[in-house]
């Protein structure tokens, strides 16, 4: 049972006792009928229910758990400042507000609090970078990024492809990475969309995303950060995405392939892990050999498949009469591509 299902059925009964006895209490004031009156209240309640529970309960909790767990601690703890900013602003005015005459001194104390908390914190959550470099270059408060030098810092855009597929907290692990990892809020978006999704496989992947985004902000060896800019004109994240990496001068991560010829086209860098992915695989020249185990039959007649531990695909002419054998191979051909590299070979006379 889904928390919204549980929270429309709660609801339900809530708003459908709430509904019966605002109907006795219309049916007496106006003379109605009152079992008729408090029915149909009561009905007009559990439509209520059904429809607005989940919008005043679980998905307002939902949201403000999403926004604490996504914000970068910077701006989680300038927004905390901001507020407590906000809240003495607002009660330090409030008692000279309250000695106006009549409603103006009831109501201005709590309607000012209520707007210098929420300006001041937003101001504080908004401009979190500038705050952090004013309070450093001040009072020495706060650390410098190891990999920012002379203020400038290295930021490489992630992808929703580069977080589904997950492999990226990896390679960030190796310390091959050199630069911040750079989440925008609206790819952030586009991966609860997707983790929200009606078909089964595409919400898995989304969900796959979103727990690789929490396990990249919550390891202390690698640095991340949310960006809350936008390209507000464009309508599709992946055109957003490469606007925000020209505007920027900032590398976009990606596995996307169709992603990786729109960026280049506009003239964004592209760091394909596909790519990379290729560099680093086992490299053999013409000539060379090495044990395969054949595990399939291959497209043309007599072929044998096999596969390196990297998983590259190895075509062997002739193989399919070691079928779940492991041979020695040579190596007669090396085919590499942006999608992968297949290597070619023939049996060779030492045999397993």
């Amino acid at each position: 049972m889904s928390i919204d299902f549980a929270s429309r059925m709660i609801g339900m009964v809530i708003f459908a006792l709430i509904g019966a006895r605002l109907g006795v209490n219309t049916a007496v004031a106006f003379t109605l009928p009152e079992l008729a009156t408090s029915f149909i209240f009561a009905l007009v309640g559990i439509l209520f229910g059904l429809v607005l529970t989940p919008w005043i309960t679980v998905r307002p909790i939902r949201v403000l758990s999403r926004m604490v767990t996504e914000m970068p601690i910077e701006s989680l703890f300038t927004s905390l400042v901001g507020m407590i900013i906000g809240l003495l602003i607002g009660l330090m005015a409030a008692y000279p507000l309250s000695l106006f005459d009549g409603s103006l001194g009831t109501l201005l104390p709590p309607i000012v609090l209520i707007c210098s908390v929420y300006l001041m914190t937003t101001i504080f959550r908004v401009r979190s970078r500038e705050v952090w470099l004013f309070l450093n270059e001040r009072f020495g408060i706060g650390l410098k990024r190891e990999n920012e030098v002379a203020g400038v810092e290295r930021q490489l855009l992630l992808d929703t492809s580069v977080l589904i597929d997950g492999r990226i907290v990896d390679i960030a692990r190796t310390g091959f990475v050199g630069g911040t990892l750079v989440a925008p809020r609206f790819v952030i978006a586009e991966l609860h969309r997707v983790a929200d999704s009606s078909d089964t496989q595409r919400r898995a992947r989304g969900r796959r995303g979103l727990s690789i985004l929490n396990e990249l902000q919550r390891s202390n060896g690698m640095l991340f950060k949310i960006i809350e800019e936008d390209i507000p004109d464009v309508p599709e994240v992946d055109d957003k995405l490469v606007a925000l990496a020209v505007k920027l001068k900032a590398p976009i991560l990606t596995i996307d392939f169709p992603m990786n010829q729109v960026a280049k086209a506009n003239g964004a860098t592209v760091l394909n892990i596909n790519e990379l992915a290729n560099a680093v695989r086992s490299a053999y020249i013409p000539g060379e050999s090495f044990a395969l185990r054949i595990l399939q039959d291959g497209k043309e007649q007599g072929q044998g498949v096999g596969y390196l531990e990297d998983g590259t695909m190895v075509i062997v002419e002739g193989g399919a009469s070691f079928m779940d054998r492991t041979i020695y191979v040579e190596v007669t051909k090396l085919i590499t591509r942006d999608t992968g590299r297949i290597i070619f070979a023939k049996p060779t006379d030492g045999k397993k």
